[in-house]
């Protein structure tokens, strides 16, 4: 594999219940990309349009992987990840915990057939009333995945996420402390601009779009970044941004939904691939794809992962549209940081 190779979402081409998987490898695939996140949901959709039911077993669920993974050779992807296993860690409902445990055994079986290693984990953002914001129960649910994940052969590794409104661990900084903590070899990191820039730097219900110190505790979150984070624990990047609002994102504006916080409609509703200025495109995540690329010296897959309203549009056209902006943002992306 090249130094560098540029990846995409399945579902940052459209949303699973409008688009075909089928059509959105296909674009993917024609439009240069070299690999692919498989979206949970996109193969759950592909399970039942296969399968002919509406709500799929785990053998059709394991059946529907074996033929995705079969036509991303075809349009020659290679499957970098399974995401994302949702509302795991910190659960105060311990039977739901264990309900996942069970889980997690059919997405081993999945990432077996999809010929990947890698289930990408968002820290959890279910309500706090339904969560514990203690650590040492955070890390104990994250290694108990990550033990089991070692016994799988081959074995699956787990990349966590910290996701900028996510209930307790919404900084790379404290995910990064989860990591180390659970201290398993199979354990790390996805690294995502958005994520990051979007909890330090930018704010939707601002008027201006930024936090009150934005620009300077964007550059000490970077430096601290490149000194703290050991490169090994850095499984995969996501290179993203997001519009800036023309109005802040509180009650009242389109995007608003009660009881969500204000980042995690923005997240759904408005992110934009990188450089998309014409669509809105305003964090400054150049500089921190630069260090960690070559700060901090990550090679490896860079996924251009998308969520945007411009996902539910109807036609034919929009897998192939998406995938035509995320291989002109990689192009851009190679051009601006040299890495050619």
């Amino acid at each position: 594999m090249a130094t560098f190779q540029p990846a995409i979402m399945s579902a940052s081409l459209g949303r699973a219940w409008l688009h075909d998987l089928d059509v959105k490898i296909k674009e993917a695939g024609k439009q240069g990309f070299k690999g692919i996140e498989i979206f949970y949901e996109d193969l759950e959709y592909a399970a039942k349009k296969f399968s002919g039911n509406e709500k799929p077993t785990s053998e059709d669920l394991v059946g529907a992987a074996r033929q995705v993974h079969a036509m991303c050779q075809t349009s020659g992807l290679e499957i970098i990840g399974l995401q994302p296993f949702l509302f795991y860690d910190g659960l105060l409902d311990r039977q739901k915990h264990d309900e996942l445990i069970e889980k997690i055994h059919v997405w081993f079986r999945i990432v077996k057939e999809l010929k990947t290693e890698t289930i990408q984990i968002p820290a959890n953002f279910l309500p706090a009333d339904q969560l514990t914001g203690d650590m040492d129960v955070i890390v104990s649910d994250l290694r108990q995945l990550a033990d089991l994940g070692l016994k799988e052969e081959p074995q699956v590794r787990f990349a966590y996420e910290n996701l900028c409104w996510s209930t307790h661990i919404d900084t790379w900084e404290k995910a990064w402390e989860v990591v180390k903590q659970v201290d398993r070899p199979n354990f790390g990191l996805c690294l995502d601009t958005f994520n990051i820039v979007g909890r330090v730097w930018a704010d939707p219900t601002s008027p201006d779009g930024k936090t009150p110190n934005a620009d300077e505790d964007l550059k000490n979150c970077i430096s601290q970044l490149i000194q703290q984070v050991d490169l090994k624990k850095v499984f995969y990047i996501q290179v993203v941004d997001a519009e800036r609002m023309t109005s802040p994102l509180v009650e009242g504006h389109p995007f608003h939904t009660p009881g969500q916080p204000a980042r995690m409609n923005w997240s759904r509703n408005a992110r934009a691939f990188a450089y998309e200025e014409d669509r809105g495109a305003y964090l400054p995540i150049e500089g921190l794809a630069r260090a960690i690329i070559y700060d901090m010296g990550y090679k490896g897959y860079i996924s251009m992962e998308l969520f945007s309203r411009t996902m539910s549009e109807e036609g034919e056209h929009v897998p192939g549209e998406h995938a035509r902006r995320g291989i002109a943002s990689w192009e851009k992306l190679v051009d601006r940081l040299g890495l050619k």
